[in-house]
C-alpha cells in the first residue's frame, strides 16, 4: 500500500491511503498494533515532493493523534490489568506519540501554496497541540 501511495497515480494513491487509513485507524477511532510503527512512513510519505494526495494521507494521522478509544474502554472496566485491555492503551500512546513526532514534517505541509494541503497540515497540528487526555487507568 506504502508503494500505491507513493509510485500510483492519484486514484491508486487514493485508494491506498483509505485501505491503509483503515487498517491503522480504523473506523477513524481504533489503533492496531502496528499503527504506530507505520506513522513514520505515513509522515515520510507526506513529506515527499512527488506523492500526491497529501491532505488525504494527513487525515489517518490526525485520526491516530485524536484517538482514545482502548484508554476509554480500559477505564471503563476499571484498568487495563485483569482485563483484554492491557496492551491496547500502549499502542495509542505509541501511535500518538509516533505522530507528534512528525512535527516538523507536518510544519512543512502548513506552509504549502496547496490550501488543500496547508488546512490539513493546520488541523493536525491543531490536534498535535490540543490532545485529549487520555482517562486515567
Amino acid at each position: 500500500m506504502l508503494s500505491r501511495i507513493a509510485y500510483g497515480g492519484e486514484d491508486t494513491a487514493r485508494l491506498a491511503i483509505d485501505e491503509l487509513g483503515d487498517l491503522v485507524c480504523a473506523l477513524g477511532f481504533v489503533v492496531g498494533e502496528a499503527t504506530a510503527a507505520t506513522v513514520p512512513f505515513l509522515l515520510e510519505l507526506a513529506g515527499a515532493p512527488y506523492v500526491p494526495c497529501k491532505a488525504e494521507l494527513l487525515d489517518p494521522l490526525e485520526s491516530i493523534c485524536r484517538t482514545g478509544q482502548w484508554h476509554s474502554a480500559a477505564a471503563a472496566v476499571h484498568g487495563p490489568k485483569g482485563t483484554s485491555f492491557q496492551e491496547q492503551p500502549g499502542w495509542e500512546k505509541a501511535a500518538r506519540a509516533a505522530v507528534c513526532a512528525g512535527r516538523p514534517v507536518v510544519e512543512g505541509i502548513a506552509s504549502s501554496v496547496r490550501p488543500e494541503e496547508a488546512q490539513a497540515a493546520r488541523k493536525l497540528l491543531w490536534a498535535m497541540e490540543n490532545p485529549r487526555p487520555f482517562p486515567e487507568l
